[in-house]
């Protein structure tokens, strides 16, 4: 190091060797979601966690069990905003556990996508009866002008 350099620019210098080098940023965001362990195509384990934060670069999340370092993974997770205002997202990654410590573990994401889920089933319902029902949102029918075409 310069001698001309002032302490707290040696300090930062140190920081960035020994402190933390990951690239991405991460982002704390607990999401409910489900996970795979899977090895040749075959599913070994599966469960429910959530996830402590995410990154462009991994995830770490709690399992509810410890997971061994090194298998292959597949998270769903329930994405907290809508395609469109209308349609549940799911986010889906395939990683490899790069590191498990207890009821913890952290993945290093290989692939991900964004996946349209089914409404829940009193959403479907509720939808089906309103588009086979004469009445308009507001209880009026076709005849009433609920219904009818703008002028």
């Amino acid at each position: 190091m310069d001698s001309t350099m002032p302490w707290g620019d040696q300090s930062k210098d140190r920081e960035s060797i020994n402190g933390d080098r990951r690239y991405d940023r991460r982002y704390e965001m607990q999401l409910d979601l489900k996970w795979k362990l899977i090895r040749r195509r075959k599913i070994l384990d599966q469960g429910t966690g959530r996830t402590l934060d995410v990154s462009s670069g991994g995830i770490l999340f709690e399992t509810g069990r410890a997971l061994p370092a090194g298998l292959n993974v597949e998270l769903s997770i329930s994405w907290p905003v809508l395609l469109h205002n209308t349609a549940p997202l799911q986010l889906v990654v395939s990683g490899r556990i790069v590191r498990s410590e207890g009821v913890r573990a952290a993945i290093r994401m290989v692939q991900h996508e964004f996946r349209t889920t089914g409404a829940p089933a009193e959403q479907r319902g509720l939808m089906a009866i309103a588009s086979r029902s004469p009445v308009g949102f507001l209880g009026q029918t076709a005849a009433q002008g609920g219904m009818s075409k703008p002028q």
